[in-house]
Protein backbone atom coordinates (compact mmCIF):
# COMPACT_ATOMS: atom_id res chain seq x y z
CA UNK A 1 0.00 0.00 0.00
CA UNK A 2 1.42 3.40 -0.78
CA UNK A 3 1.62 5.78 1.96
CA UNK A 4 1.91 9.55 1.65
CA UNK A 5 3.84 11.19 4.86
CA UNK A 6 3.96 15.06 5.49
CA UNK A 7 7.10 14.50 7.82
CA UNK A 8 9.78 17.21 9.85
CA UNK A 9 12.90 16.78 9.36
CA UNK A 10 15.99 17.85 11.82
CA UNK A 11 16.77 21.26 10.20
CA UNK A 12 13.08 21.41 11.35
CA UNK A 13 11.47 21.55 7.86
CA UNK A 14 8.33 19.99 6.66
CA UNK A 15 8.39 17.54 3.35
CA UNK A 16 5.82 14.74 2.20
CA UNK A 17 7.59 11.88 0.97
CA UNK A 18 5.65 8.59 -0.09
CA UNK A 19 6.15 5.04 1.61
CA UNK A 20 5.26 1.60 0.64
CA UNK A 21 4.11 -0.36 3.68
CA UNK A 22 1.65 -3.13 5.23
CA UNK A 23 -0.26 0.09 7.13
CA UNK A 24 0.36 3.16 8.59
CA UNK A 25 1.83 2.22 11.36
CA UNK A 26 5.08 0.35 9.20
CA UNK A 27 5.27 3.57 7.16
CA UNK A 28 5.72 5.93 10.44
CA UNK A 29 8.01 3.08 11.24
CA UNK A 30 9.41 3.94 8.10
CA UNK A 31 10.48 7.31 8.24
CA UNK A 32 11.79 7.22 11.66
CA UNK A 33 14.46 5.13 10.10
CA UNK A 34 15.15 7.81 7.92
CA UNK A 35 15.38 10.24 11.48
CA UNK A 36 12.48 12.09 10.15
CA UNK A 37 9.23 12.76 12.42
CA UNK A 38 5.75 11.64 10.96
CA UNK A 39 3.31 14.50 11.08
CA UNK A 40 0.93 13.24 9.33
CA UNK A 41 0.01 9.69 7.53
CA UNK A 42 -2.81 8.89 5.23
CA UNK A 43 -3.61 6.77 1.88
CA UNK A 44 -2.00 8.00 -1.14
CA UNK A 45 -4.44 9.28 -3.83
CA UNK A 46 -6.18 6.42 -5.97
CA UNK A 47 -5.24 3.14 -3.12
CA UNK A 48 -8.57 2.00 -1.32
CA UNK A 49 -8.23 3.30 1.67
CA UNK A 50 -8.09 6.90 0.21
CA UNK A 51 -12.04 6.49 -0.36
CA UNK A 52 -12.36 5.33 3.28
CA UNK A 53 -10.79 8.52 3.92
CA UNK A 54 -14.02 10.11 3.50
CA UNK A 55 -16.21 8.00 6.06
CA UNK A 56 -14.43 9.62 8.93
CA UNK A 57 -16.78 11.13 10.98
CA UNK A 58 -15.40 14.04 12.76
CA UNK A 59 -18.97 13.90 14.95
CA UNK A 60 -18.23 11.23 16.00
CA UNK A 61 -14.86 10.97 17.10
CA UNK A 62 -15.92 13.72 19.40
CA UNK A 63 -18.36 11.98 20.92
CA UNK A 64 -16.75 9.37 21.52
CA UNK A 65 -13.41 11.37 22.91
CA UNK A 66 -15.61 13.17 25.25
CA UNK A 67 -17.32 10.58 26.72
CA UNK A 68 -13.67 8.59 27.54
CA UNK A 69 -12.51 12.01 28.86
CA UNK A 70 -15.44 12.50 31.14
CA UNK A 71 -14.92 8.67 32.52
CA UNK A 72 -11.99 9.81 33.68
CA UNK A 73 -9.14 8.78 31.04
CA UNK A 74 -6.06 10.78 30.11
CA UNK A 75 -5.79 11.99 26.48
CA UNK A 76 -3.51 9.38 25.39
CA UNK A 77 -5.61 6.61 27.25
CA UNK A 78 -8.78 8.18 25.58
CA UNK A 79 -6.99 8.01 22.37
CA UNK A 80 -5.39 4.27 22.44
CA UNK A 81 -8.66 3.14 23.38
CA UNK A 82 -10.68 4.70 20.36
CA UNK A 83 -7.70 2.93 18.30
CA UNK A 84 -8.46 -0.53 19.93
CA UNK A 85 -12.78 -0.09 18.87
CA UNK A 86 -12.38 2.10 15.54
CA UNK A 87 -13.40 0.59 12.51
CA UNK A 88 -10.55 0.92 9.54
CA UNK A 89 -11.97 4.44 8.17
CA UNK A 90 -10.59 6.11 11.57
CA UNK A 91 -7.75 4.14 12.93
CA UNK A 92 -5.12 5.64 11.13
CA UNK A 93 -6.51 9.26 12.07
CA UNK A 94 -6.51 8.46 15.46
CA UNK A 95 -2.96 6.49 14.79
CA UNK A 96 -1.53 9.40 13.89
CA UNK A 97 -3.20 11.73 16.79
CA UNK A 98 -1.63 9.32 19.27
CA UNK A 99 1.80 9.26 18.30
CA UNK A 100 1.90 12.81 17.76
CA UNK A 101 1.15 13.45 21.41
CA UNK A 102 3.86 10.15 22.56
CA UNK A 103 6.47 12.54 20.96
CA UNK A 104 5.65 15.93 22.65
CA UNK A 105 2.68 17.91 20.64
CA UNK A 106 -0.21 19.39 21.61
CA UNK A 107 -3.46 17.98 20.78
CA UNK A 108 -4.49 21.14 18.82
CA UNK A 109 -0.88 20.73 16.71
CA UNK A 110 -1.70 16.82 15.93
CA UNK A 111 -4.97 18.01 15.08
CA UNK A 112 -3.66 20.81 12.73
CA UNK A 113 -1.21 18.18 10.83
CA UNK A 114 -4.23 16.77 9.82
CA UNK A 115 -5.97 19.34 7.73
CA UNK A 116 -8.03 16.72 5.68
CA UNK A 117 -10.21 15.50 8.59
CA UNK A 118 -10.08 18.04 11.44
CA UNK A 119 -11.09 21.79 9.70
CA UNK A 120 -9.55 25.28 11.11
CA UNK A 121 -12.41 25.82 13.19
CA UNK A 122 -12.11 22.55 15.16
CA UNK A 123 -8.66 22.86 15.77
CA UNK A 124 -9.05 26.76 16.93
CA UNK A 125 -11.59 25.19 19.85
CA UNK A 126 -9.15 22.73 20.71
CA UNK A 127 -6.16 25.39 20.89
CA UNK A 128 -8.90 27.83 22.74
CA UNK A 129 -9.88 24.50 25.46
CA UNK A 130 -6.11 24.18 25.90
CA UNK A 131 -5.07 27.44 27.09
CA UNK A 132 -7.95 27.19 29.81
CA UNK A 133 -7.85 23.25 30.37
CA UNK A 134 -10.94 22.86 29.60
CA UNK A 135 -10.74 19.82 26.39
CA UNK A 136 -14.15 18.17 27.62
CA UNK A 137 -16.44 21.31 27.92
CA UNK A 138 -14.68 22.47 24.31
CA UNK A 139 -16.10 18.88 22.82
CA UNK A 140 -18.98 19.25 24.41
CA UNK A 141 -19.77 22.45 22.77
CA UNK A 142 -18.54 21.07 19.29
CA UNK A 143 -20.89 17.85 19.65
CA UNK A 144 -24.01 20.02 20.85
CA UNK A 145 -23.12 22.27 17.64
CA UNK A 146 -22.59 19.55 15.50
CA UNK A 147 -25.77 17.59 16.63
CA UNK A 148 -27.97 20.66 16.01
CA UNK A 149 -26.37 21.16 12.53
CA UNK A 150 -26.94 17.65 11.38
CA UNK A 151 -30.74 17.49 12.92
CA UNK A 152 -31.41 20.64 10.61
CA UNK A 153 -29.50 19.25 7.85
CA UNK A 154 -31.05 15.56 7.72
CA UNK A 155 -34.44 17.91 8.19
CA UNK A 156 -34.01 19.29 4.67
CA UNK A 157 -33.00 16.44 3.39
CA UNK A 158 -35.81 14.87 4.38
CA UNK A 159 -38.18 17.44 3.24
CA UNK A 160 -37.09 17.37 -0.34
CA UNK A 161 -36.96 13.26 -0.78
CA UNK A 162 -40.65 13.34 -1.69
CA UNK A 163 -40.49 15.79 -4.12
CA UNK A 164 -37.47 15.05 -5.85
CA UNK A 165 -39.34 11.75 -6.01
CA UNK A 166 -42.11 12.89 -7.58
CA UNK A 167 -40.46 15.09 -9.73
CA UNK A 168 -38.13 12.13 -10.65
CA UNK A 169 -41.05 10.09 -11.50
CA UNK A 170 -43.25 12.28 -13.07
CA UNK A 171 -40.12 13.31 -15.31
CA UNK A 172 -39.58 9.61 -16.38
CA UNK A 173 -43.23 9.18 -17.20
CA UNK A 174 -43.28 12.20 -19.78
CA UNK A 175 -39.66 11.19 -21.33
CA UNK A 176 -42.41 7.71 -21.90
CA UNK A 177 -45.03 8.96 -23.25
CA UNK A 178 -42.94 12.11 -25.64
CA UNK A 179 -40.13 8.99 -26.58
CA UNK A 180 -42.17 6.01 -26.77
CA UNK A 181 -46.03 6.40 -26.89
CA UNK A 182 -46.29 9.43 -28.98
CA UNK A 183 -43.71 8.57 -32.06
CA UNK A 184 -46.62 5.69 -32.47
CA UNK A 185 -49.53 8.05 -32.80
CA UNK A 186 -47.26 10.12 -35.22
CA UNK A 187 -47.00 7.01 -37.19
CA UNK A 188 -51.10 6.37 -36.98
CA UNK A 189 -51.69 10.02 -37.66
CA UNK A 190 -49.21 10.37 -40.57
CA UNK A 191 -51.10 7.54 -42.35
CA UNK A 192 -54.32 8.64 -42.04
CA UNK A 193 -53.37 12.29 -43.90
CA UNK A 194 -55.66 14.19 -41.50
CA UNK A 195 -55.06 17.76 -40.45
CA UNK A 196 -53.75 18.30 -36.79
CA UNK A 197 -53.84 21.11 -34.95
CA UNK A 198 -50.45 23.32 -34.29
CA UNK A 199 -50.49 21.88 -30.46
CA UNK A 200 -50.42 18.03 -31.42
CA UNK A 201 -48.13 18.77 -34.94
CA UNK A 202 -45.61 20.20 -32.46
CA UNK A 203 -46.11 17.73 -29.63
CA UNK A 204 -45.44 15.01 -32.35
CA UNK A 205 -42.48 16.80 -33.58
CA UNK A 206 -40.85 16.32 -30.30
CA UNK A 207 -41.92 12.81 -29.99
CA UNK A 208 -39.94 12.43 -33.15
CA UNK A 209 -37.05 14.22 -32.09
CA UNK A 210 -36.93 12.30 -28.83
CA UNK A 211 -37.29 9.09 -30.32
CA UNK A 212 -34.47 9.35 -33.27
CA UNK A 213 -32.01 10.69 -30.70
CA UNK A 214 -33.11 9.00 -27.20
CA UNK A 215 -29.98 7.99 -26.53
CA UNK A 216 -27.51 11.23 -27.42
CA UNK A 217 -30.43 13.75 -25.31
CA UNK A 218 -30.16 10.59 -22.21
CA UNK A 219 -26.12 11.24 -22.59
CA UNK A 220 -26.31 14.69 -22.56
CA UNK A 221 -28.46 14.96 -19.52
CA UNK A 222 -26.20 12.27 -17.75
CA UNK A 223 -23.21 14.39 -18.75
CA UNK A 224 -24.73 17.75 -16.89
CA UNK A 225 -25.40 15.94 -13.57
CA UNK A 226 -22.41 14.58 -13.52
CA UNK A 227 -20.88 17.71 -14.63
CA UNK A 228 -22.89 19.78 -11.87
CA UNK A 229 -21.53 16.98 -9.26
CA UNK A 230 -18.32 17.48 -10.07
CA UNK A 231 -18.54 21.40 -9.50
CA UNK A 232 -20.25 20.71 -6.30
CA UNK A 233 -18.06 18.11 -5.21
CA UNK A 234 -14.29 20.32 -5.78
CA UNK A 235 -16.76 23.35 -4.35
CA UNK A 236 -16.72 22.16 -0.93
CA UNK A 237 -20.26 20.61 -1.16
CA UNK A 238 -22.41 22.59 1.55
CA UNK A 239 -20.68 25.92 1.10
CA UNK A 240 -21.21 25.50 -2.46
CA UNK A 241 -25.10 24.73 -2.19
CA UNK A 242 -25.50 27.59 -0.36
CA UNK A 243 -24.12 29.82 -2.98
CA UNK A 244 -26.40 27.94 -5.72
CA UNK A 245 -29.47 28.70 -3.24
CA UNK A 246 -28.78 32.33 -2.54
CA UNK A 247 -29.43 32.71 -6.36
CA UNK A 248 -32.86 31.08 -6.20
CA UNK A 249 -35.67 33.83 -5.67
CA UNK A 250 -38.02 31.63 -3.60
CA UNK A 251 -35.31 30.39 -1.45
CA UNK A 252 -32.60 32.58 -0.97
CA UNK A 253 -33.35 34.74 2.01
CA UNK A 254 -33.84 31.23 3.57
CA UNK A 255 -30.74 29.70 2.88
CA UNK A 256 -29.20 33.26 4.14
CA UNK A 257 -30.42 32.53 7.56
CA UNK A 258 -29.42 29.42 7.47
CA UNK A 259 -25.52 30.54 6.45
CA UNK A 260 -26.12 33.26 9.16
CA UNK A 261 -27.18 30.64 11.90
CA UNK A 262 -24.20 28.61 10.80
CA UNK A 263 -21.82 31.61 11.41
CA UNK A 264 -23.44 32.83 14.68
CA UNK A 265 -23.24 29.36 15.79
CA UNK A 266 -19.28 29.03 14.90
CA UNK A 267 -18.51 32.29 15.93
CA UNK A 268 -19.81 32.24 19.87
CA UNK A 269 -18.89 28.62 19.64
CA UNK A 270 -15.03 29.79 19.13
CA UNK A 271 -15.66 33.07 21.75
CA UNK A 272 -17.09 31.03 24.98
CA UNK A 273 -13.23 28.99 23.85
CA UNK A 274 -11.96 31.90 24.74
CA UNK A 275 -10.87 32.96 20.90
CA UNK A 276 -10.14 36.85 19.95
CA UNK A 277 -13.04 37.93 18.18
CA UNK A 278 -10.67 39.05 14.51
CA UNK A 279 -9.43 35.42 14.78
CA UNK A 280 -12.64 33.88 15.32
CA UNK A 281 -14.23 36.07 12.25
CA UNK A 282 -10.87 34.83 10.11
CA UNK A 283 -11.05 30.77 11.16
CA UNK A 284 -14.72 30.94 10.11
CA UNK A 285 -14.07 32.40 6.52
CA UNK A 286 -13.84 28.51 5.00
CA UNK A 287 -17.04 27.80 6.67
CA UNK A 288 -19.22 30.07 4.60
CA UNK A 289 -20.07 30.96 0.97
CA UNK A 290 -18.35 33.31 -1.21
CA UNK A 291 -20.61 36.07 -0.83
CA UNK A 292 -20.53 36.12 3.05
CA UNK A 293 -16.74 35.84 3.61
CA UNK A 294 -16.03 38.73 1.39
CA UNK A 295 -17.89 40.23 3.78
CA UNK A 296 -16.43 38.72 6.58
CA UNK A 297 -12.88 40.10 5.43
CA UNK A 298 -14.40 43.49 5.40
CA UNK A 299 -15.84 43.29 8.78
CA UNK A 300 -12.50 42.15 10.66
CA UNK A 301 -10.64 45.62 10.32
CA UNK A 302 -13.87 47.38 11.21
CA UNK A 303 -13.71 45.58 14.40
CA UNK A 304 -9.81 45.78 14.16
CA UNK A 305 -10.05 49.23 14.39
CA UNK A 306 -12.58 50.19 17.61
CA UNK A 307 -15.78 49.99 15.32
CA UNK A 308 -18.68 47.80 17.66
CA UNK A 309 -19.01 44.24 16.33
CA UNK A 310 -23.14 44.71 15.57
CA UNK A 311 -22.45 47.66 14.22
CA UNK A 312 -20.10 45.98 11.07
CA UNK A 313 -22.59 43.25 10.77
CA UNK A 314 -24.82 45.30 10.32
CA UNK A 315 -22.91 47.57 7.45
CA UNK A 316 -22.00 44.25 5.46
CA UNK A 317 -25.72 42.93 5.82
CA UNK A 318 -24.96 40.32 8.22
CA UNK A 319 -27.06 40.90 11.07
CA UNK A 320 -31.29 41.19 10.84
CA UNK A 321 -33.25 43.45 13.04
CA UNK A 322 -33.91 40.58 15.68
CA UNK A 323 -29.55 39.73 15.88
CA UNK A 324 -28.81 42.84 16.05
CA UNK A 325 -30.61 43.48 18.90
CA UNK A 326 -29.31 40.88 20.80
CA UNK A 327 -25.50 41.27 19.83
CA UNK A 328 -25.93 45.03 20.90
CA UNK A 329 -27.28 43.47 24.41
CA UNK A 330 -24.47 40.94 24.38
CA UNK A 331 -21.65 43.73 23.35
CA UNK A 332 -22.90 46.33 26.50
CA UNK A 333 -23.18 42.93 29.07
CA UNK A 334 -20.23 41.15 28.09
CA UNK A 335 -22.14 38.55 27.12
CA UNK A 336 -21.71 38.25 23.26
CA UNK A 337 -20.97 34.76 22.92
CA UNK A 338 -24.33 33.92 24.76
CA UNK A 339 -26.31 36.31 22.53
CA UNK A 340 -24.81 34.77 19.10
CA UNK A 341 -25.84 31.42 19.88
CA UNK A 342 -29.60 32.47 21.17
CA UNK A 343 -29.73 34.34 17.50
CA UNK A 344 -28.13 31.14 15.87
CA UNK A 345 -30.98 29.17 17.60
CA UNK A 346 -33.51 32.12 16.25
CA UNK A 347 -32.76 31.84 12.90
CA UNK A 348 -31.82 27.62 13.09
CA UNK A 349 -36.20 27.70 13.91
CA UNK A 350 -37.01 30.03 10.95
CA UNK A 351 -35.20 27.85 8.48
CA UNK A 352 -36.87 25.10 10.28
CA UNK A 353 -40.44 26.50 10.36
CA UNK A 354 -39.95 27.44 6.42
CA UNK A 355 -38.60 23.74 5.86
CA UNK A 356 -42.16 22.45 7.15
CA UNK A 357 -44.34 25.00 4.76
CA UNK A 358 -42.00 24.36 1.99
CA UNK A 359 -42.60 20.48 2.00
CA UNK A 360 -46.74 21.06 3.15
CA UNK A 361 -46.59 23.40 -0.61
CA UNK A 362 -44.41 21.68 -2.69
CA UNK A 363 -46.01 18.05 -2.62
CA UNK A 364 -49.35 18.97 -4.12
CA UNK A 365 -47.83 21.81 -6.08
CA UNK A 366 -45.34 19.20 -7.88
CA UNK A 367 -48.27 16.45 -8.24
CA UNK A 368 -50.63 19.11 -9.75
CA UNK A 369 -47.85 20.19 -12.11
CA UNK A 370 -47.20 16.40 -13.16
CA UNK A 371 -50.60 15.66 -13.82
CA UNK A 372 -50.85 18.63 -15.71
CA UNK A 373 -48.07 17.96 -18.14
CA UNK A 374 -49.28 14.25 -19.01
CA UNK A 375 -52.74 15.21 -18.71
CA UNK A 376 -51.94 17.75 -21.72
CA UNK A 377 -49.33 15.60 -23.40
CA UNK A 378 -52.61 12.75 -23.42
CA UNK A 379 -55.28 15.29 -24.52
CA UNK A 380 -53.26 16.59 -27.50
CA UNK A 381 -52.79 12.71 -28.17
CA UNK A 382 -55.96 11.90 -28.29
CA UNK A 383 -57.78 14.95 -29.75
CA UNK A 384 -57.64 14.01 -33.41
CA UNK A 385 -59.80 10.84 -32.66
CA UNK A 386 -62.28 13.04 -30.99
CA UNK A 387 -62.02 15.05 -33.81
CA UNK A 388 -62.65 12.15 -36.25
CA UNK A 389 -64.94 10.66 -33.61
CA UNK A 390 -67.36 14.07 -34.21
CA UNK A 391 -66.94 14.09 -37.65
CA UNK A 392 -68.25 10.41 -38.01
CA UNK A 393 -70.98 11.62 -36.01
Amino acid sequence: MRFEVRVLAADDRVSTVFVEAMDATVARHAVAQQSLRALSVRPARGSVLARRRARFSLGLFSQELLALLEAGLSLVEALESLQERSGAETRDVVDALAYSIRQGQRFSHALAAQPAYFPPLYVGIIQAAENTSDLPGALARYVEFDQRASQLRAKAVSAAIYPLILLSVGTAVTLFLVGYVVPRFAVVYEESGRQMSALTGALLGWGRLVAEHGLAILAAVIAVFVLAAIIVWRSRGRVAAIDLLARLPLVARHAHQYELARLYMTLGLLLTGGIPLVKALRIVEPTVGAQTRDRLRRVAPRIAAGEAFAAALQSEQLADSVALRLLRVGERAGTLADMLIRAARFHDAEVSRFVDRFTRVAEPLLMAAIGLVVGTIVILLYMPIFELAGSLQ
